[in-house]
């Protein structure tokens, strides 16, 4: 575990996935991310690469050779990212292409991620490097979660989500295999909040695909904004939590899962995207305490 810390926040990364594993307000002691209950829900903030969410049948192809990848890809859990650079509010984490990576992703490629102290934000950059000398296709995202509620005198019901303006949300509603079926539908109409409760979740998670607001804030109705989400270089937007469990992920996402009707071919998958050789992609989200 590698520790950044300014005035305002004390955060740990564990290096086994580059995982964001907790973030303390130094002013309150509260601890802003969840604390991974395996008997709920055993990860605290996975990052994904090289798809999001689920593969129809477990596998892509490419060139007509099947490669099998669990979901949300092989950064997860991952033990072999390393420490790349660290001072006093910044980390880096990388991991390149390998004989292992080759197995399940055939593309040589550097993956790097960073988190960064900038007075009550912390902001996560992950830059993808093409190595190779033909594209490469991928998909990326964060999948954080954050302890609801976070004050001993509330409940789940007394939080909800709201957007930075009013939009229809239209959501992608997921089979249970966890792909994305045809289509969408209405979740509210004209509206900037979603409010959580205990059965919110029990079809999966809410997928709000190419979503205009980039800004989720995380509201108490007791104690106020929480924190906030921004995610400028993210066109899709996963919420997420166990049914009845305390948290709630707020996921920026490039890409998205597999399609119920996918052909299965990597390079026509429905949000990948392509990188040229000897090119870098980079995108960033934020999370802002209050």
């Amino acid at each position: 575990m590698h520790q950044i810390q300014n005035q305002f926040l004390q955060v740990s990364i564990n290096e086994k996935g580059a995982e964001l594993s907790s973030v303390i307000n130094l002013s309150n002691k509260k601890e802003y991310i969840w604390q991974g209950n395996p008997d709920v829900w055993g990860s605290r903030a996975p990052n994904l690469f090289p798809i999001i969410g689920s593969l129809k049948d477990g596998f892509f192809l490419h060139n007509q050779k099947k490669y099998e990848l669990p979901k949300h890809g092989f950064i997860r859990n991952n033990p072999n990212l390393v420490l790349e650079n660290k001072s006093d509010d910044k980390l880096t984490f990388s991991l390149e292409d390998s004989e292992e990576t080759f197995r399940v992703y055939p593309f040589k490629f550097r993956y790097e991620i960073s988190f960064q102290l900038e007075g009550k934000s912390i902001i996560v950059t992950t830059t993808v490097s093409n190595k190779d000398t033909d594209p490469i296709y991928f998909s990326l995202g964060g999948h954080p979660a954050f302890n609801v509620p976070l004050f001993s005198d509330e409940t789940y019901s007394d939080y909800f989500l709201k957007f930075e303006k009013k939009q229809d949300l239209n959501i992608s509603v997921l089979t249970t295999d966890g792909l994305i079926k045809k289509g969408s539908s209405l979740f509210a109409l004209d509206s900037d909040e979603i409010r959580l409760h205990s059965k919110i979740f029990e079809k999966d998670a809410l997928i709000f695909k190419d979503i205009p607001s980039k800004k989720v804030e995380l509201i108490s109705r007791k104690y106020g904004a929480i924190l906030a989400v921004t995610y400028e270089d993210f066109e899709n937007l996963g919420i997420w939590a166990k049914p009845d469990a305390p948290f709630v992920c707020i996921e920026p996402w490039i890409g998205i899962a597999d399609y119920e009707d996918s052909d299965g071919i990597l390079k026509s998958k429905v949000g990948i995207r392509e990188l040229m050789p000897s090119k870098k992609f980079s995108a960033s989200y934020s999370i802002q305490t209050k």
